[in-house]
């Protein structure tokens, strides 16, 4: 059983009345232990996982742990305060990360405890430990979400001001200081140490020699006043730590030693270490950034290819954006933030493959014009570049090219600077990143589930399917992904219930990733997201990398599910009601069933039982629907619910997970005359299920929530239209093309340089078989051109001369044959 609140078997009542009786607050540690051994809760929560936000394991001897905050970089240095707990001045704080990693914590003042996060180099919840021994008895237990330095909020993080005057330290025409801010309140410090931390991987890559390491290189600043500012003027290192290319600066407290690890600290964003770098650099930093993007070039001919397995790019922005099961925003050059693409230029909006590739853990990054067409390396220096090392990392992330972040810098980023910014050698760089055309790429499909509720399969049909329980929205055997719905009762403004219900809950897991949770909240379109059946929080950041499963929610109405699979869900909270629009991949085709149908382009067979049979289109009125859906109602057993409060139990829980009691109705009506129709009519127009869900509920509000979830799913439906591609041309040698989008109907021309003349065709055209037009361009010396005309006359001549030899030979031969036949007959005459 995986729903419930996490236990099964015989004890599931017991806790569930413990649960019922907890309150949320509790006095100090050892009453609420010794409440929770005695099953007398009192004044304590108890919760049956060690889960981030649990206070009493379910063993009730052992704590679970309630931090602020619950998240940081994973570079370490966050205070963590232990929550409803008080210590004892002399207790001797141990904190103990992932089993293996410890750092020293202490109590403060008003007898808080504290823990110190350490360096990690992997995101995600990090399960850790606190003694209260020094590391006797580790008896409380909790999570730590181990952030992307990039994904941080910028409170929690130290400010490099004006970002490309360090990246560009040592090139022409630059110099001067040096200045970075950050918030004092996360430094607990008078004076602080400024220090410079240096990365890089060592051994052979992909072997088990390879292995990522972080090192202390030297201080920029000693004791420096606490104030939030940090000027200097850098001066060139010396080996060996100009050798250090990529890195990071950390700020401590002075009373710590230089270079001290896992301590109290704030860190700035990874970045390329040029204002620092050696003196040969300043000198000529082209010549030298050319050395550098020659090894890198070497090196890169030596690695494994990665490129055949990486994903295909999106052929369109429209495309790009709307793809979000398997693409998510490139910070770097974003369309909602004002296109600001440094790196690359041309492009007004890039987008990330969300999972690394499955061998070799490489990123795919995608990049569009401000037609929506794709931007190719081929074409253009802004275009877009795989990655060898994914930007977010991948498991096991100790192992490098897989240290989020970091790696990426290494093998993608400094080699850019290197090649195409510090020197002007791209042709190296886009050799080995050479961006990915479209040619293969398939769109997803979308379904979704909305208003009172309305259901619009993956191929296209729609029915209202006015339930009340828990059901099947997806399930599907492909990477065992399963989604599903629960359903409550529409309410009327005055509070009274309406015969139609509204999605209030969805849950989903595929293969053995964490189960998550959206639930709608008493505070209007507010979601609320639960993993494990813990309640997660989005304050501190909109990232999640869960295990299996990556979540984002930039604004509280909104949730954004990414399974490796490809497959994503988008939860909206619109009208006291939630909207989930789901997108699956091709690989899912024949696989789906459940109320979002059967995916394989035939509304025909989208209506199929549990045993197999379909609903025939002859009886698919509102009741035979209703009855279909019903057939899609979960069990206790396969629920992936939560169930935390009386409400939850009794009207879920411990009651049909279709409750048969329920009838909708399957049609209604107004008069004319009644206010609301004239109101109806000019908000929804032609819109049925704005109408439909308007009367139900008697709300223009609730109808207008379900106007635009229909009209958005309309939307991405256009945006994912599947568009043919007949891949990238080039330009001839010694010519040019004009043109560069690919997609069916768009025309290629090509011209030639001075002295030299086309041949084939002048201008090629994509047609819808996914070819180009024509025949192959090329560009013939005006020279060449002459040769090989003198060539062909000089071999028709001599091929003339020829033939005239042979038939003047041949003449020859049939006047001796006659005259011989002449002779001959005289001679018999004779």
């Amino acid at each position: 059983m995986k729903g419930k609140v996490g236990i099964n078997g015989i004890l599931l009542f017991e806790i569930i009345i413990i649960l019922i009786s907890c309150v949320p607050e509790r006095t100090d540690a050892q009453t609420c232990e010794n409440n929770c051994a005695s099953k007398n809760v009192g004044n304590c929560s108890c919760h049956v996982t060690c889960e981030p936000l649990g206070t009493c394991c379910g063993d009730y001897r052992n704590f679970c742990l309630e931090v602020s905050p619950h998240s940081g970089t994973l570079l370490g240095g966050t205070d963590i305060t232990i929550l409803k707990s008080s210590f004892e001045p002399s207790s001797a704080i141990r904190c103990r990360f992932n089993t293996d990693v410890e750092t020293t914590g202490y109590v403060d003042s008003e007898r808080n405890g504290h823990c110190i996060s350490p360096l990690l180099y992997e995101t995600g919840w990090i399960p850790f430990e606190v003694s209260t021994d020094n590391g006797v008895n580790y008896n409380r237990h909790g999570t730590w979400l181990s952030v992307h330095h990039s994904k941080m909020d910028p409170r929690f993080k130290i400010l490099l001001l004006n970002a490309t005057k360090w990246q560009y330290y040592g090139t022409p025409n630059t110099g001067g200081s040096l200045a970075m801010v950050w918030n004092t309140s996360f430094v607990s410090a008078d004076a602080v140490n400024v220090e410079l931390w240096g990365y890089r991987e060592k051994g052979e890559p992909y072997s088990s020699s390879w292995e990522p390491e972080w090192s202390f290189l030297y201080t920029l600043g000693k004791a420096v006043p606490n104030n939030g500012s940090f000027g200097f003027v850098p001066s060139p290192a010396k080996k060996p730590f100009s050798d250090w290319e990529v890195g990071a600066i950390r700020v401590s407290p002075s009373t710590q030693p230089e270079g001290a690890w896992n301590i109290n600290a704030m860190w700035s964003g990874v970045h390329a270490l040029a204002w620092h770098l050696e003196e040969e650099f300043r000198k000529d930093s082209a010549a030298w950034a050319l050395d550098k993007c020659l090894r890198w070039h070497e090196t890169e001919l030596k690695l494994p290819n990665f490129l055949s397995e990486i994903a295909d790019c999106p052929c369109t922005l429209a495309q790009a954006r709307a793809d979000t099961g398997r693409f998510h925003t490139d910070y770097g050059c974003d369309i909602e933030k004002g296109s600001v693409c440094t790196y690359h230029p041309g492009s007004v909006h890039c987008v990330r493959a969300i999972q690394a590739s499955p061998k070799y853990a490489a990123g795919q990054q995608c990049c569009y014009d401000s037609t929506g067409a794709q931007v190719l390396t081929a074409d253009s220096i802004g275009g877009s570049t795989p990655d060898r090392g994914h930007d977010w990392g991948s498991p096991p992330f100790k192992k490098p090219p897989r240290v989020p972040g970091v790696s990426h810098w290494l093998y993608d980023v400094i080699s850019f600077y290197y090649c195409c910014l510090w020197s002007d050698n791209c042709s190296y760089y886009f050799t080995h990143r050479p961006s990915s055309d479209c040619k293969t790429y398939k769109t997803p499909k979308p379904g979704i589930v909305f208003g009172d509720p309305h259901v619009i399969t993956f191929d296209g049909s729609s029915y209202t399917f006015n339930g009340r329980g828990e059901y099947y929205l997806l399930h599907s055997t492909h990477k065992q992904l399963t989604i599903q719905g629960r359903t409550k009762p529409v309410a009327f403004e005055n509070g009274t219930l309406a015969k139609a219900t509204g999605l209030s809950a969805v849950a989903m897991q595929e293969d053995n990733s964490d189960i998550i949770e959206i639930r709608t909240t008493d505070r209007q379109d507010h979601l609320e997201v639960l993993r494990n059946q813990q309640v997660l929080s989005f304050s501190e950041q909109s990232w999640m990398d869960l295990k299996g499963v990556f979540l984002y929610s930039a604004v509280p109405q909104n949730v954004t599910v990414m399974f490796p699979s490809g497959a994503g869900v988008e939860l909206r909270g619109r009208g006291g009601v939630m909207s989930a629009s789901v997108l699956l991949p091709e690989e899912f085709r024949n696989h789906t069933h459940g109320l979002l149908g059967l995916m394989n382009d035939s509304p025909e067979d989208d209506f199929v039982f549990k045993n197999g049979t379909i609903l025939p289109a002859e009886r698919r009125s509102p009741e035979d629907l209703f009855h279909f859906g019903a057939n899609w109602a979960i069990t206790n057993e396969s629920s992936l619910f939560t169930y935390d409060n009386q409400y939850l139990l009794d009207n879920y829980y411990f009651a049909e997970k279709h409750d048969s009691s329920f009838i909708p109705a399957y049609t209604v009506t107004v008069p004319p005359e009644d206010p609301l129709f004239a109101d109806m009519v000019r908000l929804c127009n032609e819109n049925e299920f704005c109408k439909y869900d308007t009367l139900t509920a008697q709300s223009l509000k609730m109808g207008n929530a379900t106007r635009i979830s229909f009209q958005s799913h309309m939307s991405l439906v256009k945006d994912l239209e599947p568009v043919i591609s007949c891949g990238w041309l080039p330009p001839p040698n010694n010519g040019k093309k004009e043109g560069t989008t690919y997609l069916a109907g768009a025309t290629v021309k090509f011209s030639c340089d001075d002295g030299h003349v086309l041949s084939g065709s002048a201008e090629r055209t994509c047609q819808d078989d996914g070819n180009w037009s024509g025949d192959t361009t090329h560009c013939v010396s005006d020279n060449t051109l002459g040769i090989v005309l003198g060539s062909v006359f000089g071999a028709i001549t001599l091929i003339t001369m020829i033939v005239i030899i042979a038939l003047h030979s041949r003449k020859q031969k049939r006047n001796a044959r006659t005259t011989k036949q002449v002779v001959g007959e005289l001679s018999m005459l004779r």
